[in-house]
């Protein structure tokens, strides 16, 4: 029987395969998670990470990620299989067993904080699992279904990463640090509640308290442009505290304007395709950031030296 025939045949008799055990890690989630892992790694030092730490420090902090992620489909496999955008997940679809899952969660939650305490350093492995469980547990078992304000809270958890790459490479917690976890929290709400206005009737028919869900499409949207004005200032920290320089501060300017083009848009209401639309920009949008920070970081020293240089 193929893969697509199998699936056809309803929940609970399909074939599994490692798709199937890939999907359940999110990967995209994780990539996008790791990519802002690595920049805080670099930002951390004036040079390169060294090898060990690039590696082993991500693929602890990934696999960890892909648990945490395993078990928010553990946890949601009946109302995934209700909702459209996550109907044919895995376990939603019975083609892997929800023990088989979580002894998949479980080997790769191990497997990451190992490589953590072993190659790495016991801080970024107890901070890692506090952000591992603040997602599994805290958003995913309790937040999701008890307040609009789930979304906000349990921000704090995917807005880890950065930390994780900082504390990796230098074994503390830095201001600069909680500047890039700063960054990445503000900016969740406007990402996700995007998403949710999309989905808005998916999320009520489960009975999950999303903001549109319970104040309505108009008060999230003023809210979501509320908070990307907000991210918009929160971004301009870095070239204030003198963490990055002029590149920087363009760059977070020019995204910062096309993720709040994207939000007015996205209120006036008149473009049904929008909320996706505000939604694919906000992915985009982190991943320019810190991708313009971390050239900027580089530039930097170049640039002080070059201008001591012409002073002299």
């Amino acid at each position: 029987m193929s893969r697509e025939n199998a699936a056809a045949a309803g929940p609970g008799r399909a074939t599994v395969g490692w798709r199937d055990y890939y999907e359940l890690c999110k990967p995209n989630v994780v990539f996008l998670m790791l990519l802002t892992s690595v920049i805080g790694m670099f930002m951390a030092v004036p040079g390169m990470v060294p090898w060990r730490v690039l590696v082993f420090g991500n693929l602890g902090i990934g696999l960890c990620a892909a648990a945490a992620a395993a078990v928010n489909h553990l946890v949601d496999r009946r109302i995934d299989l209700i909702m459209a955008r996550t109907h044919n997940r895995p376990i939603a679809q019975g083609r892997l067993k929800t023990a088989n899952a979580a002894v998949f969660a479980a080997v790769l939650g191990v497997a990451g904080m190992a490589i953590l305490l072993i190659e790495i350093n016991a801080l970024t492995a107890w901070l890692t699992l506090a952000s591992l469980l603040g997602y599994a547990v805290v958003y995913t078992l309790y937040l999701k279904r008890a307040t609009p304000q789930n979304i906000v809270i349990g921000g704090i958890a995917g807005a880890a990463p950065p930390l994780l790459g900082w504390t990796a490479v230098t074994g503390e917690i830095h201001g600069h640090a909680l500047l890039l976890v700063l960054i990445i929290f503000v900016w969740t709400p406007p990402h996700f509640w995007a998403l949710a206005i999309h989905r808005r009737d998916d999320y009520a028919k489960v009975d999950i308290p999303m903001l549109p869900v319970t104040h309505g499409i108009g008060y999230t949207k003023l809210h979501t442009l509320l908070y990307t004005l907000l991210l918009f200032v929160v971004t301009l920290l870095p070239f204030a505290t003198g963490m990055s320089g002029m590149l920087y501060l363009l760059g977070a300017v020019c995204l910062g304007a096309g993720f709040i083009y994207w939000a007015i848009v996205l209120l006036r209401g008149n473009d049904p395709k929008a909320p996706m639309a505000t939604f694919k920009y906000s992915i985009i949008y982190l991943m320019a950031l810190f991708v313009v920070m971390l050239l900027d970081h580089y530039m930097l020293p170049a640039t002080i030296i070059y201008e001591v240089s012409a002073y002299e």
